[in-house]
Parts: C-alpha cells; structure tokens; sequence
C-alpha cells in the first residue's frame, strides 16, 4: 500500500484554451505508510473500508471522458485515498461532516468505528497533503480564468446503492446520477447540460443524497467566473460493489461526460 514514488496529485493538461477542469478527488486507494501506521484499523478491515469509501474506477471514467472530447479537458487527479486527507473538505468548523468524524482528516469510518486514536493531531496530514493540494487545485482554476476568461469544475464521484451509516442525508432519492450544485457557482445552463447529458441512465435528481460541488476556498462565493458541478454516479450503473470490477456502463457514462464537457 506504499505510495513512496507516486504523486499526491497529477494536473493532466488539457488543450490551452479550454476552460474545463475535471476533478477526481476520490478515486484513489493508496495510503502512504507513515499515514497508515496511524490507522487503527487491521489490513482486513482496512481494504473493507477501502471498498466502501474509494470511488472506485472515476478516474478512468474521466480519462476516457476527456479522451473522447474534441476539446480536451484539463484534469487534476488526486493520487492518495480520502482516507489520507479529503480535499473536498472544509478544513474548519464549517465542515458539517466533522458531525460523523469525516472532516478533512477522518477519525471515523463508513461504518461510525474508529478510524484514528482520539489522540491524533490532524495538523501533521493537513500541513503535508490537504493545504499543497488545496493550492494545486487553485492554481489549475486560475489558470483556467487566465488563459480561458472562466473556469468549469466538474467534480467527478461516484456513491453506493445503499447508504452507508455515515451518511448525513442517505435517506433521500438516490438516483442512477446525483448532480450535487451550488447556488452561486452552478448557473441553471450547466444544471440543464448536465441533466440532459446523463438523462439516459435511468434517471438524475439534484443534490441527493450527496449535495454541493467544490470550488476552491480563494474563489468560493465570490467568483462568478468560476462555475461547478459535481457528477455523482451510483455504483451499480457502472461496477461490482463494493469494491469490485467497473462493467461496460463506464463507457456510456465516460460518453455522456464528454458530452457535458463539449456544452461548456
């Protein structure tokens, strides 16, 4: 489970005038051996949590995605499992999943066990992984607004059939494709080339069960030129759950995001 030779993260360029971002934060099982010497949990129940909390085979689907567009996406692409730091995260108070122990670095599991001792000091894993790529993923936008006027993130996720205990709101709808918004960055033409882009499997809804989408703190709630989306799509459109092998619905759904990209 090593990750000594591989990146944090990976910023895969795109073409130079495109203004799409995709992001994969979540797509990742590694965990860095110093990180998982303060883990609690056996390799057993580990690689159960790993099925459980890992959005399996995302970054695949966003590769063949950005392959297939005319213009290319650029793409940034986090190397390291959540369970290392969540970069989606709030780092503070503002974080309503601290609620459940999944706060930028999690204490807790899917399953509400301890993940981490309640001795550990959060700041060593935010300092080394959450704040570099925190800055990465503000320098990708603003390059964006630089060279294209604007930047499009699209969050790319992926959620189980069934709910997990630590879910906050897990007893909603939960559709083939979620489309998590936000009220100033998600304008009502992106929400409507994403529900049509994703309309033919089986079904969309918005902001359930999982809601919002990530913009970086720099640009969040100020910046109209940066405008979002996260894509959560449910496991079994797509893979063997929890944790098993992607099917052949990978492609349709890699089609239907390019499909997205070229509206943007």
């Amino acid at each position: 489970m090593s990750t000594a030779a591989q990146p944090p993260f990976r910023l895969l360029p795109g073409r130079p005038d495109s203004p799409v971002l995709l992001h994969v934060p979540h797509g990742s099982r590694a965990i860095p051996e110093g990180v998982r010497d303060g883990i609690l949990l056996d390799d057993g129940a580990l690689e159960r949590e790993l099925d459980h909390i890992t959005d399996s085979h995302t970054a695949e689907l966003a590769g063949r995605a950005a392959d297939a567009c005319a213009v290319r996406p650029w793409s940034l692409v986090n190397g390291l499992s959540r369970l290392v730091v969540d970069p989606e995260r709030f780092p503070d108070e503002r974080e309503e999943m601290r609620a459940v122990g999944m706060g930028a670095v999690y204490t807790h599991t899917t399953h509400r066990e301890r993940l981490r001792g309640p001795e550990t000091d959060p700041e060593p894993l935010l300092a080394t992984y959450f704040r570099p790529y925190a800055e990465a993923m503000t320098e990708a936008v603003d390059a964006r607004i630089a060279a294209a006027g604007r930047a499009v993130v699209i969050d790319v996720h992926s959620y189980p059939t069934a709910p997990l205990p630590y879910e906050l709101h897990g007893a909603g709808p939960r559709p083939p494709v979620c489309l998590g918004t936000d009220p100033f960055h998600t304008p009502p033409r992106l929400r409507a080339a994403a529900a049509d882009a994703f309309a033919g499997f089986g079904g969309t809804a918005f902001d359930t069960p999982f809601a919002g989408t990530y913009v970086p703190l720099k640009h969040f709630g100020t910046d109209r030129r940066v405008t979002a989306l996260m894509i959560e799509i449910r496991r079994d459109t797509y893979m063997t759950e929890p944790g098993g092998p992607a099917g052949p619905g990978l492609d349709a759904l890699a089609s239907a995001l390019a499909e997205l990209v070229a509206t943007c």
